[in-house]
């Protein structure tokens, strides 16, 4: 098994978030298994709504190339996503649309997430965590090919699930978020 590169994308843009906070944890989780984790800000890559008028007319935007080709440079994704409505957020939602639009002459359509690993979490201050918003995730991704790991972490009660140095605080959270990143490592580093 080779040692994965892994790149984590917070599905939330807000200040303060609940899953840009779990994000984080998850990078510390990933240097502490001695594995290179990268993570980005989809408020770095702005692409307007999803439009096949517009594909047709301007092309693929050139955000969404990067982030294809950002992908495509690491083994394993984590993402980190809120639930709006019991689904993903649109922010998400919007990118991966995008993403799975870009070809290069030699692929398909959609390529990128092929046998690429992922892994989801999401952090919610209700008591469900964002499972229902994970389900989603998960056949949006496997649609795309991707190979969904069956661990995830669905936080509850996000904004009491951390101590004094920002790490989950219950045991239960903080073993499952090890397991999630454990076997994203194993899956990753096997699958490239």
């Amino acid at each position: 098994m080779s040692v994965p590169k892994i790149l984590i994308i917070p599905g939330s843009l807000r200040t303060g978030s609940h899953n840009a906070r779990l994000a984080a944890v998850a990078v510390a989780e990933f240097v502490r298994a001695d594995v290179e984790a990268v993570r980005i800000s989809l408020g770095d890559f702005p692409l307007p709504i999803y439009d096949a008028d517009l594909q047709a007319n301007s092309g693929v935007p050139a955000s969404a190339v990067r982030l294809k080709q950002i992908i495509g440079a690491h083994d394993g994704i984590l993402i980190v996503t809120p639930e709006y409505n019991a689904s993903l957020p649109p922010l998400l939602k919007n990118a991966i649309d995008w993403i799975s639009c870009v070809q290069a002459p030699h692929e398909m359509r959609g390529q990128v997430f092929h046998g690429r690993a992922f892994a989801i979490a999401s952090a919610s201050a209700g008591r469900f965590g964002g499972a229902r918003c994970l389900a989603q995730l998960r056949l949006v991704l496997s649609a795309c090919r991707a190979m969904v790991i069956p661990n995830q972490l669905a936080l509850s009660f996000a904004a009491d699930a951390y101590d004094d140095m920002e790490r989950l605080k219950h045991p239960a959270d903080a073993d499952a978020l090890r397991a999630m990143v454990r076997q994203l490592i194993e899956i990753a580093g096997n699958a490239r």
